[in-house]
Protein backbone atom coordinates (compact mmCIF):
# COMPACT_ATOMS: atom_id res chain seq x y z
CA UNK A 1 0.00 0.00 0.00
CA UNK A 2 1.22 3.50 -0.69
CA UNK A 3 0.52 6.21 1.42
CA UNK A 4 -0.12 9.90 -0.32
CA UNK A 5 0.99 13.24 0.84
CA UNK A 6 -2.95 13.83 1.08
CA UNK A 7 -3.46 10.86 3.08
CA UNK A 8 -0.58 11.38 5.49
CA UNK A 9 -1.56 15.21 6.03
CA UNK A 10 -5.05 14.21 6.41
CA UNK A 11 -4.29 11.82 9.10
CA UNK A 12 -1.27 14.18 11.03
CA UNK A 13 -3.87 16.86 10.73
CA UNK A 14 -6.79 15.37 12.24
CA UNK A 15 -4.52 13.48 15.13
CA UNK A 16 -3.95 17.60 15.80
CA UNK A 17 -7.30 18.02 16.38
CA UNK A 18 -7.55 15.06 18.35
CA UNK A 19 -4.87 16.37 20.41
CA UNK A 20 -6.05 19.92 20.11
CA UNK A 21 -8.21 19.73 23.24
CA UNK A 22 -11.95 21.85 22.72
CA UNK A 23 -12.43 24.41 20.48
CA UNK A 24 -11.65 25.48 17.09
CA UNK A 25 -7.64 25.33 15.86
CA UNK A 26 -6.69 27.98 13.11
CA UNK A 27 -5.65 25.97 10.21
CA UNK A 28 -2.23 28.56 10.24
CA UNK A 29 -1.53 26.27 14.00
CA UNK A 30 -1.68 22.84 12.75
CA UNK A 31 0.14 23.50 8.85
CA UNK A 32 2.96 25.11 11.37
CA UNK A 33 2.95 22.47 13.87
CA UNK A 34 2.72 19.54 11.27
CA UNK A 35 4.94 21.36 8.09
CA UNK A 36 2.05 20.63 6.34
CA UNK A 37 1.61 23.29 3.49
CA UNK A 38 -1.38 25.46 3.99
CA UNK A 39 -3.17 25.43 1.04
CA UNK A 40 -2.79 22.08 0.71
CA UNK A 41 -3.76 21.64 4.30
CA UNK A 42 -6.96 23.86 3.65
CA UNK A 43 -8.44 21.89 0.41
CA UNK A 44 -7.61 18.79 2.53
CA UNK A 45 -9.62 20.19 5.39
CA UNK A 46 -12.68 20.83 3.37
CA UNK A 47 -12.48 17.52 2.20
CA UNK A 48 -12.77 16.07 5.77
CA UNK A 49 -15.55 18.65 6.89
CA UNK A 50 -17.45 17.55 3.77
CA UNK A 51 -16.93 13.97 4.86
CA UNK A 52 -18.45 14.79 8.30
CA UNK A 53 -15.25 14.40 10.17
CA UNK A 54 -13.77 17.86 10.78
CA UNK A 55 -16.35 20.75 11.65
CA UNK A 56 -15.46 24.47 11.14
CA UNK A 57 -16.21 28.10 11.98
CA UNK A 58 -15.39 30.97 10.39
CA UNK A 59 -13.86 34.07 11.69
CA UNK A 60 -11.88 35.39 14.39
CA UNK A 61 -12.93 33.12 16.79
CA UNK A 62 -12.87 30.25 13.97
CA UNK A 63 -11.31 27.41 13.17
CA UNK A 64 -11.49 23.72 12.97
CA UNK A 65 -12.11 20.78 15.19
CA UNK A 66 -13.20 17.11 14.76
CA UNK A 67 -16.99 16.68 14.61
CA UNK A 68 -17.03 13.21 16.95
CA UNK A 69 -14.94 12.08 19.65
CA UNK A 70 -11.04 11.11 18.43
CA UNK A 71 -12.08 7.65 20.04
CA UNK A 72 -14.60 6.99 17.34
CA UNK A 73 -12.51 7.91 14.25
CA UNK A 74 -10.37 5.57 12.92
CA UNK A 75 -7.21 6.23 10.47
CA UNK A 76 -9.24 4.04 7.54
CA UNK A 77 -11.68 6.85 8.06
CA UNK A 78 -9.58 9.72 7.76
CA UNK A 79 -7.81 7.92 4.80
CA UNK A 80 -11.30 6.75 3.03
CA UNK A 81 -12.25 10.77 3.21
CA UNK A 82 -9.65 11.89 1.19
CA UNK A 83 -8.33 8.99 -0.84
CA UNK A 84 -11.11 6.75 -1.38
CA UNK A 85 -11.55 3.21 -0.81
CA UNK A 86 -8.26 2.00 1.21
CA UNK A 87 -7.56 -0.73 -1.59
CA UNK A 88 -7.89 -0.98 -5.19
CA UNK A 89 -6.33 -2.16 -8.05
CA UNK A 90 -5.85 0.35 -11.18
CA UNK A 91 -9.18 2.36 -9.42
CA UNK A 92 -11.56 -0.97 -9.10
CA UNK A 93 -12.45 -2.38 -5.98
CA UNK A 94 -10.88 -6.41 -5.87
CA UNK A 95 -14.37 -8.02 -5.33
CA UNK A 96 -15.19 -6.42 -9.45
CA UNK A 97 -12.23 -7.99 -10.55
CA UNK A 98 -12.03 -11.36 -12.75
CA UNK A 99 -9.00 -13.08 -14.06
CA UNK A 100 -8.53 -16.22 -16.07
CA UNK A 101 -6.14 -18.77 -16.33
CA UNK A 102 -3.15 -19.40 -14.07
CA UNK A 103 -4.38 -15.62 -12.39
CA UNK A 104 -7.80 -16.86 -11.33
CA UNK A 105 -6.75 -16.87 -7.62
CA UNK A 106 -5.12 -13.00 -7.83
CA UNK A 107 -8.24 -11.23 -6.84
CA UNK A 108 -8.36 -13.61 -3.22
CA UNK A 109 -4.94 -12.27 -2.91
CA UNK A 110 -5.73 -8.30 -3.47
CA UNK A 111 -9.09 -9.25 -1.16
CA UNK A 112 -6.86 -10.12 1.66
CA UNK A 113 -4.60 -7.58 1.44
CA UNK A 114 -7.29 -5.17 1.86
CA UNK A 115 -9.01 -7.02 5.05
CA UNK A 116 -5.20 -6.82 6.35
CA UNK A 117 -4.97 -3.20 5.67
CA UNK A 118 -8.18 -3.01 7.32
CA UNK A 119 -7.21 -4.62 10.49
CA UNK A 120 -5.11 -2.21 11.16
CA UNK A 121 -6.49 1.00 9.84
CA UNK A 122 -10.05 0.35 11.30
CA UNK A 123 -9.01 -0.92 14.35
CA UNK A 124 -6.60 2.42 15.27
CA UNK A 125 -8.90 5.44 15.99
CA UNK A 126 -7.02 8.94 16.20
CA UNK A 127 -7.39 8.84 19.86
CA UNK A 128 -5.27 5.70 19.90
CA UNK A 129 -2.27 7.51 17.97
CA UNK A 130 -2.82 10.91 19.39
CA UNK A 131 -2.60 9.36 23.05
CA UNK A 132 0.66 7.62 21.97
CA UNK A 133 -1.29 4.21 23.08
CA UNK A 134 -1.93 1.89 19.94
CA UNK A 135 -3.91 -1.54 19.82
CA UNK A 136 -1.27 -4.31 21.37
CA UNK A 137 -1.63 -6.36 18.11
CA UNK A 138 -0.74 -3.20 16.07
CA UNK A 139 1.89 -2.66 18.39
CA UNK A 140 3.28 -5.90 18.17
CA UNK A 141 3.02 -5.91 14.54
CA UNK A 142 5.26 -2.93 14.55
CA UNK A 143 7.78 -4.23 16.85
CA UNK A 144 8.56 -6.95 14.52
CA UNK A 145 11.86 -6.91 13.18
CA UNK A 146 10.53 -7.95 9.24
CA UNK A 147 7.99 -5.46 9.48
CA UNK A 148 10.91 -2.89 9.32
CA UNK A 149 12.31 -4.68 6.30
CA UNK A 150 12.38 -2.66 3.28
CA UNK A 151 12.49 -5.33 0.72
Amino acid sequence: MRITAKADYAVRATIGLASSGEGPVKAERIATEQGIPLNFLENILGQLRAAGLVASQRGPEGGYWLARPAAEISVADVIRAVEGPLASVRGTRPESLAYGGSANALQDVWIALRANIRAVLERVTLADVAAGSLPEDVRALAADRDSWSTR
